[in-house]
């Protein structure tokens, strides 16, 4: 009425309390141009319903990190795991923040965030084929002085006991291409174990992101050096477009976690999943690239309130583990921002906070009240430098169709 602005900023976040670590994977890929793999944003023009509840966003732009975590942090997640990528070419040599694919979402954003020191973050180091991996040399001599000097000795990086936590992708690659043995992979672990302790720590975590049920590959998995497994996503697979029976997405999720645990109770801990549907993914963008044009078959969605009765579901299974397991410690949320890959609880036009709603009623205290104001409401309109905003007043003739197609 007074056209009186009552912040400058972001205001101040009132995090939830929680009894565990709730990690959400983190893929900063929506800096204009920094994907490279695809469009990030201009992948989602004919899907409006994917469009952030901020709008979209100069993900380097440390204000927009400091919206994220007031999200997050008022709900429950109190830590992000980054995706980290190496670029190719960097792989034997030393690292610098210019070898990073995808780096701005740490370099640039969060570590200039005001508000950082309310969310811890930890990296998943990346080790597909695509990116750059290492071997026995590599990681002593290049890799794990970067990370040391950039990220665990950072205040808020993720410690458990004292030691910061590496998470793995694709481990398989490190044990096909890069290590030269099972045994040579457990000793260069240790070396890195005991670099830690030279600053401070009383040593290093190594988690593999693997889901599988083979003990025979579990047992590979830990005498490689890792001391537990995690999963991306929950490694639900729906046998058709449009799952409707969501006791049973919830009950097999639930049910493959058991599996996992009847494996290794103490070593594997639960990752949620809300949602998989990715096609934007197979925009016009990636079929320029060379990508073939397929029907993807995993397209479901837990509604909010059934996310939420599946979080509470896989806590109770947690919790019932003997002291020290690893899924008492920690839980994973798949996942905070993937959104033309189709997995993200962060706030959407389609979506609103309820997923984080439903994640703040199973996993934290609720001692705190949300703040839901939007950048909008609070007069910040300047987010947004880099990305040409499609007109958003009326859906899409695709995203007409596949509304139409889903009834």
């Amino acid at each position: 009425m007074y056209n009186i602005k009552l912040y400058d900023y972001v205001p101040e976040p009132k995090p939830a309390k929680s009894d565990r670590i709730v990690a959400a994977h983190y893929y900063a890929a929506w800096k204009k141009g920094a994907a490279g793999i695809h469009g990030a944003f201009d992948d989602l023009h004919d899907y409006p319903d994917r469009t952030p509840l901020m709008g979209y966003y100069d993900e380097e732009n440390p204000t927009v990190c400091d919206w994220e975590i007031k999200w997050a942090s008022e709900h429950g997640i109190n830590c992000f795991i980054h995706c980290w990528y190496r670029k190719k070419d960097n792989m034997g040599q030393p690292v610098t923040i210019n070898d990073l694919r995808c780096g701005h979402g740490l370099h640039e954003a969060l570590f200039n965030a005001r508000y950082q020191k309310c969310m811890k973050f930890a990296i998943m180091f990346e080790a597909s084929p695509r990116w750059g991996g290492t071997d026995e040399a590599d990681m002593l001599e290049h890799l794990l002085p970067f990370w040391m000097e950039q990220y665990f000795k950072r205040e808020n990086y993720l410690t458990i006991d004292n030691k910061p936590v590496l998470f793995v992708y694709q481990q398989e690659r490190l044990a096909a291409e890069c290590f030269q043995s099972a045994e040579s992979q457990k000793k260069t672990y240790d070396a890195c174990r005991e670099y830690a302790k030279k600053f401070g720590f009383d040593g290093m975590i190594f988690a593999a992101c693997n889901t599988s049920l083979d003990p025979a590959e579990h047992e590979d998995i830990i005498s490689r050096g890792y001391d537990f497994r995690f999963g991306y996503n929950a490694g639900y697979n729906s046998p058709c477009d449009y799952y409707e029976d969501m006791d049973d997405i919830i009950n097999q999720q639930c049910g493959l976690l058991k599996q996992r645990l009847a494996t290794d109770n103490m070593r594997y801990i639960a990752t949620a999943s809300c949602f998989s549907d990715p096609t934007p993914r197979f925009s016009q963008h990636w079929l320029d690239m060379g990508y073939e044009f397929r029907k993807w078959n995993n397209i479901w969605y837990l509604p909010p309130e059934r996310f939420r009765d599946l979080l509470r579901e896989m806590k109770q299974i947690s919790d019932s583990l003997p002291e020290g397991a690893w899924a008492k410690k920690i839980m994973m949320i798949d996942n905070w921002n993937e959104w033309d890959e189709g997995h993200f609880v962060s706030p959407s036009h389609r979506f609103g906070f309820q997923y984080l709603q439903a994640i703040r009623e199973a996993l934290t205290e609720c001692d705190n009240l949300p703040d839901y104001r939007t950048p909008q409401d609070l007069g910040f309109t300047n987010l947004n430098q880099s990305w040409q905003v499609p007109d958003m007043t009326e859906p899409s003739k695709k995203y007409r169709e596949n509304q139409t197609s889903e009834k």
